[in-house]
């Protein structure tokens, strides 16, 4: 047999084996390229000039390099292993391992060129459709257009030539330090060994699900008010961090042994045919695959929870917008409002106009401050707040020795925790005034310009307002007092007013709700689009090495499938423990790392915005339905091996 026959034969035998490592492969470079294309499409012109969005999109590529490198090396290392014994053959008939390695070599070329090849082509003939997403999700208006950039062509080029070198390196490395005895018993080595739990492993085994639940507890009280500082904010996150990640390693490492264990004890030993195939086995190779699984449990849990975030951030962009500006359009200045009021009639464009008096003064609130945050810049003592009259707000009418908060969000909640009563006192420049303080609510009646943010709006009796208007401290006040805004009557008309609002140049503070939502669209789009872009790479590379694992672990335990057919068992008996235990395999990562997004999703939401449960059980929806993909995946595969075992 020549080499070249050798070597074509391998090759069909290797791409008939490991033909979804062929795939990852193709989508890696047809990933890479199709992003690379971004950084030189004109459509991404607006979104580069608005958002940086070049310097993101390079940001990303360096981590979707780093994915696609360690995924390669990590099956290639895979693969190496689980020919040992072809290596080995090759040597006993009189091979040199420079040979071996020229053949390894000339294979994994050819494997790589036409991989790149096809890749190229496919990033290609997509990359216009992945631009359509990014614009659609944007809401940027171009126009997107097949066009094959010859800069993203070498730059791939250059980055899948450097990975090709550094699996080469691994493979000569590995056949340089392997002896023919060593390269027989590579495959042969047990990932874990059935032998008696200790006493230590049960230990770790507790102490990692004491870790996940206790990180979990901290992660619940984050933004709760129980740590009043900066400092102490940040050693909790730190904390949260290090102990789920600990946890979840020792959780692999002992926690399943020890739960399965129990489980096999409360049978006393009699396991019938899918629990020996699902329940013993896990309980031993999940203890030897304890850093992997922890790995991609972390970057699961990361993927989901800054894609969860950054979607929750899109979903509520029109609310968030809504909440910093009331009015579709909100001016300071009269004469800005006049220009625009001017425009709108020119073009026929109903509107109604609603201008409020706001002030800025001082009050004591700690009577009905449930809070701590002096650290925080959050003094109850003298706190900053705007106040205008209830002449300003239809149907409310308040006595002289009332007030009321409106404007109240949850991340305000968060941070801010008000009684529902109690006495405050406001502070004029020489007058202080007691109130009682009767509720709040979460109607935003002023712009952000005048809440600093997120700060709540004090409503007050117009004759309070005024003995305050007469006595305010200037050095607080904004540049002006005066709120003007403007509603259209029918909203189609929304998108021609906005187009006249962007026309003009304004003398004070000029907000546009439609500007605001539009431009969170555009950050957040990009970012979710990001994330979501190396969230599904991260998906596609890890579900291939959980299958990767699970094929060398099917051949592994081919001889049992063997004995147990010659035992009686039929195909089916078989099949359901294989389903159990690669339910197990990626149901445990997958549970994990959704439990994780949960709780860091919940303790920081409300930093994002105004919705939580629809953006995030969407991408956990998602990401368990192409997750699951690779154990079915995996179970059809093990069906093969179990029908060749006998």
């Amino acid at each position: 047999m020549s080499i070249n026959h050798l070597i074509i034969r391998n090759l069909k035998k290797n791409l008939k084996n490991y033909y979804l490592y062929v795939f990852a492969l193709i989508f890696s470079v047809a990933l890479y390229f199709a992003f690379v294309t971004l950084q030189y499409d004109p459509a991404m012109d607006e979104t580069k000039s608005s958002i940086k969005g070049a310097a993101a999109i390079r940001a990303a590529t360096v981590l979707l390099i780093a994915i696609v490198s360690i995924f390669l090396l990590y099956a290639n290392n895979i693969f190496i292993k689980r020919r040992s014994k072809e290596v080995g053959l090759f040597q006993l008939i009189g091979m040199t391992k420079g040979k071996i390695f020229r053949i390894l070599t000339i294979e994994n070329l050819i494997l790589y060129t036409s991989s790149l090849i096809i890749g190229i082509l496919l990033g290609f003939s997509v990359s216009k459709f992945i631009i359509m997403i990014l614009l659609k999700i944007t809401g940027i208006e171009g126009i997107a257009s097949l066009q094959f950039s010859l800069k993203a062509l070498v730059q791939t080029i250059i980055v899948f030539v450097v990975i090709y070198l550094l699996i080469m390196l691994m493979n000569y490395l590995f056949i340089k330090r392997q002896t023919i005895l060593s390269l027989f018993r590579v495959t042969s080595k047990t990932e874990g060994k059935v032998r008696k739990l200790s006493l230590f492993e049960m230990f770790i085994g507790i102490l990692g699900i004491a870790l996940i639940i206790l990180g979990y507890y901290v992660s619940s009280k984050l933004f709760g008010g129980d740590f009043t500082s900066m400092v102490e904010l940040m050693l909790a996150m730190l904390f949260i961090l290090g102990s789920v990640i600990i946890g979840t390693y020792l959780f692999y490492k002992g926690s399943v042994s020890f739960i399965f264990n129990l489980i096999r004890k409360k049978k006393d030993g009699y396991l019938n045919i899918n629990e020996v195939l699902s329940l013993s086995t896990i309980m031993f190779r999940m203890r030897s695959n304890a850093l992997l699984l922890t790995i991609i449990t972390t970057v699961s849990a990361l993927a989901i929870g800054l894609l969860s975030l950054s979607f929750i951030s899109y979903y509520s962009a029109e609310k968030s917008a809504q909440n910093n500006v009331p009015s579709h359009f909100a001016f300071t200045n009269v004469q800005d409002s006049e220009q625009l009021k001017k425009a709108l009639d020119e073009n026929h464009i109903k509107f109604t106009e609603k201008a409020i008096d706001v002030i800025q003064i001082e009050a004591n609130i700690k009577n009905i401050a449930d809070f701590n945050m002096e650290g925080m810049n959050f003094n109850p003592d003298i706190m900053q707040i705007p106040v205008v009259s209830d002449n300003e707000i239809e149907d409310l009418d308040l006595s002289s020795n009332e007030t009321l908060f409106t404007g109240y969000n949850d991340l305000l909640k968060k941070f801010m925790t008000l009684k529902e009563s109690g006495d405050i006192t406001l502070l004029g420049k020489s007058k202080k005034i007691p109130q009682k303080f009767i509720g709040l609510n979460k109607e935003f009646i002023v712009p952000y310009y005048f809440t600093g943010g997120g700060l709540p709006v004090a409503i007050v009796d117009e004759s309070t307002f005024e003995q305050l208007k007469t006595d305010t401290n200037p050095e607080i006040q904004k540049e002006s007092n005066l709120y003007i805004g403007i509603n259209l009557t029918n909203d189609e008309n929304l998108k021609k007013a906005n187009h006249l609002f962007q026309e003009m140049t304004f003398i004070g503070q000029a907000e546009s709700q439609l500007d605001m939502s539009t431009n969170q669209k555009i950050t957040m789009g990009l970012i979710m689009f990001i994330v979501g872009f190396l969230g599904l790479t991260f998906l596609i590379t890890s579900g291939c090495i959980l299958y990767f694992k699970q094929m060398d672990e099917s051949e592994d335990e081919k001889p049992n499938y063997t004995i147990l057919r010659k035992l009686g068992f039929t195909r089916g008996d078989l099949l359901k423990g294989i389903q159990a235990k690669q339910f197990f395999n990626f149901g445990i990562p997958l549970v994990i790392g959704l439990m994780h997004s949960y709780f860091a999703v919940q303790s920081g939401w409300f930093l994002f915005g105004s919705e939580v449960w629809a953006p995030m059980i969407i991408v956990m929806v998602l990401y368990t339905a192409l997750y699951s993909i690779f154990g079915v995946l995996s179970v059809l595969y093990s069906k093969k091996v179990i029908k060749d075992a006998l």
